[in-house]
């Protein structure tokens, strides 16, 4: 198979997943398609140095180069640092009761819930999405994000109280 092939091949498998990946990260539909096609050429650039481990291997490695490619655009344009603080989250201490929010999320669509998370303060998004999504832990994070693993901590927890309160609004709106 010619490369010009195995490349189309790769991206219209691929192409769909990743996208929903950058678009976890970045809202804007525009720039999303801007970071995956950024990173589709760093998977174009490093195929020779893809070692295949087995089912999803593939997906998998090239998952990490889009959240990589789609970090350092962050990082660059130094939107990680900036996160827009929640006024009513500044001298409140909020408790998550998990249960009761996970009883919640069994109702809501599963787009209604990406796009509470779409509209979560950058920083706030990318370190929820890092941990949750990724499964990277806060040491991992704050490695990746130049930050501290508290700083992790707090926006992973500033992330949750933002979306426990969006999805206790949507389940009384649905009711």
């Amino acid at each position: 198979m010619r490369d010009i092939e195995l490349w189309k091949e790769i991206y219209e498998r691929y192409s769909g997943r990743m996208l929903a990946v950058c678009m976890r990260y970045c809202p804007d539909r525009d720039t999303a398609q801007d970071m995956m096609h950024d990173g589709f050429i760093l998977v174009y650039k490093a195929l020779d140095r893809f070692t295949d481990r087995g089912e999803g291997s593939m997906r998998a490695w090239i998952e990490k180069i889009m959240v990589n490619t789609c970090l350092q655009r962050l990082r660059k344009k130094d939107l990680l640092k900036n996160s827009t603080e929640i006024s009513s989250l500044e001298n409140n201490t909020l408790v998550i009761d998990e249960s009761l929010l996970e009883s919640q999320l069994d109702g809501i669509p599963r787009d209604v819930l990406m796009q509470f998370i779409k509209e979560l303060p950058t920083g706030y998004r990318t370190v929820f999405n890092l941990y949750v999504f990724e499964e990277y832990s806060h040491k991992e994070i704050a490695k990746m994000l130049g930050i501290n693993e508290k700083s992790s901590s707090s926006q992973l927890y500033r992330a949750k109280c933002i979306l426990a309160k969006k999805i206790t609004e949507y389940g009384k709106r649905e009711r």
